[in-house]
C-alpha cells in the first residue's frame, strides 16, 4: 500500500489543502522522491509529463522555503516555456498558503514582475531568458536562493537553454539544494548532474522512451496543395486537434486556411504575446478552438489531456520531435490519432524516423475517417494542469457543436448547426481541391 502524505513528512497544513484540492494519494513519482526532497537531499528524477512531479518538487519547497526579503527569493523553479512556468506556479499557489510564489517570463511587461519581487517572492518560478533579463537590471538577486528546481531538463537543453541555466546556477547560492527532473538522464543532462549536484539521489518513473503506440499512427502521401483541405477533414472527423507547423508564419497562414474552410483554428506561437497564447490555449480546452495551429517550441508548454488528435503538417526535425509532438495524444490512458502528411520528396527522412521509434506503418494514399477509427470527441478538462491529480471542478457546456455525434462527411454539401447550408463545400479527404481554392 503507497504512504500517505503525512507519512511521507508532509506538514498537515500542506495535507489538508491537498484534500481541499481533491489529492488524497500521492503518485509513484511523489512517494519517490517527497521524502528525500523534504530532508534537503539533491534529487535527479526521470518522470514523463503528467506524472505528478510538479507536487513532487513543490510540496518539498513550500514546507521548507524560507521567507524571502525583497528582491531575493530564497527557491527558484526553471522552465523551459511560459506555458509551463504559469502552470507551475498556479499548481503551487493552490497549496502553499503563506508561502508567496511568482512567475517571470518574456511576452509580458516588466513592471508587474518587478513590483512583485520587490514585495518578495518565497518561490519563484522563471524562463531563463526574462531571469536574466531581471537579473540584469538589479531587480532580482538569487544569492539567497538555497533551493533549485530545474524542470524538463532535457527540453531545456533541445532549445538551447543550458548555457543559461549554467549562469543562472552560478549565482544561487553556494550550499543549495538542486532538484533536477528530466525525461532522459543522458548527455547534457548528465554534465548538469555533474557540476551542479552533490551526490544526488536518481528516482526513475515510467518508461525511459515515451510510450506512443497507444495512439493509431497515419502517414499519408499528400501534394503540398491538398494538405489544407486534407488537414480540415481530419480535423472535422476526430475533434481536438493539435497541428504542427515549421514557421511561426505558417502557423498564421494555416490558422487562417482553416479558418477559411469552416474549422475554428487558431495558431499559438513565440511571436504572439503572452496573454494572446494564454487566451488561445484557454479557447482549445474550453471548447471554442477546435484545432489549435502551434510551431514545435510554444507546444512545448501545452500539457493538457484532451487532444483527440496530431496532425504533423510540416515534418518534424527528427524521431524526438516526432515523440513530443506525438505524445500531445493519447494521454492519460486515453487513445489518439497521429497523422503525418507526407509529400513525396519527404519519403526517405520519414522512413529514418520510422525506422527509431519502430513503427512499422506504411506511407499511403489518404482516406476518410471512418466513425469507428476516429478518436471519441472529448470533453475539455476546466484548465491546463500539469499533473492530471485531484477532482475537476463542474463547468457550463462548451458552446457550439462539440457534443454532436462524430458523422463521416458522405458528400460535399452538409449543414452547420443552426441548419443553414455550409458557406464551402466538403471536400473527401485524399481529393484535389477545387480549381481556384486556396492552398498556400
Amino acid at each position: 500500500m503507497p504512504p500517505t502524505f503525512a507519512q511521507l513528512g508532509v506538514p498537515e497544513s500542506i495535507c489538508r489543502a491537498l484534500k481541499r484540492s481533491g489529492i488524497h494519494k500521492p503518485f509513484e513519482i511523489q512517494s519517490a522522491v517527497i521524502a528525500d526532497a523534504m530532508d534537503g537531499r539533491d534529487i535527479c528524477g526521470r518522470a514523463p509529463t503528467g506524472s505528478g512531479k510538479t507536487l513532487a518538487f513543490g510540496i518539498p519547497l513550500i514546507a521548507n522555503v524560507g521567507q524571502a526579503r525583497p528582491r531575493r527569493p530564497r527557491a527558484l523553479i526553471l522552465s523551459p516555456t511560459r506555458e509551463l512556468a504559469d502552470q507551475i506556479a498556479s499548481e503551487l499557489r493552490s497549496i502553499s498558503g503563506p508561502v508567496s510564489v511568482a512567475a517571470v517570463y518574456g511576452g509580458v511587461g516588466y513592471a508587474n514582475q518587478r513590483k512583485q519581487l520587490q514585495r518578495g517572492v518565497d518561490i519563484l518560478v522563471a524562463c531563463p531568458g526574462r531571469l536574466e533579463d531581471l537579473i540584469d537590471q538589479r531587480a532580482v538577486s538569487l544569492k539567497e536562493a538555497d533551493q533549485v528546481v530545474i524542470d524538463e531538463a532535457d527540453r531545456m537543453a533541445d532549445m538551447g537553454f543550458l548555457p543559461a541555466v549554467r549562469r543562472i546556477l552560478d549565482q544561487t547560492a553556494a550550499q543549495r539544494q538542486t532538484v533536477m527532473f528530466s525525461a532522459t538522464l543522458d548527455s547534457d543532462v548528465a554534465k548538469l548532474t555533474r557540476d551542479y549536484q552533490d551526490r544526488p539521489i536518481t528516482h526513475e518513473v515510467g518508461d525511459a522512451t515515451p510510450d506512443i503506440r497507444s495512439a493509431d499512427h497515419r502517414f499519408w502521401t499528400v501534394e503540398k496543395a491538398e494538405r489544407v483541405d486534407i488537414c480540415a477533414n481530419v480535423i472535422s472527423a476526430a475533434g481536438p486537434t493539435i497541428v504542427f507547423c515549421r514557421t511561426r508564419h505558417g502557423s498564421d497562414r494555416l490558422a487562417r486556411q482553416l479558418t477559411q474552410r469552416g474549422v475554428k483554428a487558431a495558431a499559438i506561437h513565440g511571436g504572439h504575446a503572452q496573454n494572446r497564447r494564454t487566451r488561445t490555449l484557454k479557447e482549445f480546452i474550453d471548447g471554442r478552438v477546435e484545432a489549435l495551429i502551434a510551431t514545435d517550441v510554444a507546444a512545448r508548454g501545452i500539457h493538457v489531456d484532451c487532444v483527440a488528435c496530431v496532425i504533423h503538417f510540416d515534418p518534424p526535425e527528427d524521431h524526438k520531435a516526432y515523440l513530443h509532438r506525438s505524445g500531445r495524444t493519447a494521454r492519460a490512458g486515453q487513445t489518439g490519432l497521429v497523422v503525418s502528411l507526407v509529400q513525396t520528396g519527404q519519403h526517405a527522412d520519414t522512413k529514418k524516423i520510422q525506422q527509431r521509434l519502430d513503427l512499422h506503418e506504411p506511407i499511403t494514399s489518404p482516406r476518410p475517417l471512418e466513425q469507428s477509427e476516429a478518436p471519441a470527441r472529448r470533453r475539455k478538462p476546466s484548465h491546463p494542469r500539469t499533473q492530471d491529480q485531484g477532482k475537476q471542478k463542474p463547468r457550463s457546456q462548451p458552446q457550439g457543436d462539440r457534443n454532436r455525434p462524430v458523422q463521416q462527411n458522405k458528400s460535399r454539401g452538409g449543414r452547420k448547426p443552426n441548419g443553414k447550408p455550409r458557406s464551402r463545400p466538403q471536400q473527401q479527404t485524399g481529393r484535389k481541391p477545387r480549381s481556384g481554392a486556396s492552398s498556400r
